[in-house]
């Protein structure tokens, strides 16, 4: 049976696979004690799958630290639409950019799975930023990942046109999930012609279009089973083809 989209790794628009994951690591730099002082200065929070873990709008405290499961953080639109800024898996840290605390959210996360969080308010963070000098590294570390991930995701929003946004998550999921056949990608793990819209910013029309002239084109097929890119090197000319 096909897995769902995503899998272990972070997901979020960007021009390559790398890096994806380095916000999984930020307190890596923590010894035993330190990371033990972190879980007893926050809340632990059992999300269920499909329920949020912060919501657009609401008032803004602190972060959350994934431990267990996967969150979709994502913006909501006054016109009902959404576009998914990343998919976040454990050891990431969601619910910025404020972080100590005044204002709202400025987007919501919704646990994909069921999620077992660390939540770290405003002045527990301000604690420890002040009596554990290796966790403030370790935040700015954390905030430095973040800031590259929307970085490559306004890039490509602001530089690439939507149709090259299209290939090159297609390729993207290809390299993290993908096993070749021949000269073709197989990926096992269901995903809809929804989830690919809020990714590449667009609507469920154009998407479901798109993927029917690829499949007409006999480039790509996304059905029940997952994606086969019969094709990656069309998708890699489709993707260089306004750079040229």
């Amino acid at each position: 049976m096909a897995q769902v989209l995503p899998g272990s790794t972070a997901l979020f628009l960007s021009e390559t696979v790398d890096g994806l994951d380095d916000g999984a690591h930020f307190l890596d730099g923590l010894n035993a004690e330190e990371l033990s002082l972190v879980r007893s200065c926050g809340r632990a929070m059992e999300v269920p799958a499909g329920e949020p873990v912060f919501t657009q709008g609401e008032r803004h405290d602190g972060i959350f630290i994934i431990e267990r499961g996967r969150v979709r953080v994502f913006y909501g639109a006054p016109s009902g639409r959404e576009i998914t800024l990343a998919y976040w898996t454990p050891g990431h840290f969601i619910g910025g950019p404020s972080m100590t605390g005044g204002g709202t959210h400025v987007w919501s996360g919704v646990a994909l799975d069921d999620c077992r969080i660390l939540s770290l308010s405003g002045s527990a963070l301000l604690a420890l930023i002040t009596q554990v000098p290796s966790f403030a590294v370790c935040l700015i570390e954390g905030l430095a990942a973040k800031g590259r991930c929307y970085s490559a995701m306004a890039q490509m929003l602001g530089t690439r046109s939507v149709i090259e946004r299209l290939a090159q998550f297609l390729l993207n999921v290809g390299d993290l999930y993908g096993v070749r056949e021949g000269r073709a990608i197989v990926i096992s793990r269901k995903i809809t012609h929804d989830q690919i819209a809020a990714m590449v910013g667009s609507t469920r029309q154009w998407v479901t279009m798109m993927l029917r002239r690829f499949h007409n084109e006999g480039l790509v097929t996304v059905d029940a089973r997952g994606i086969r890119i019969s094709k990656p090197e069309r998708l890699n000319e489709i993707v260089f083809s306004e750079r040229d």
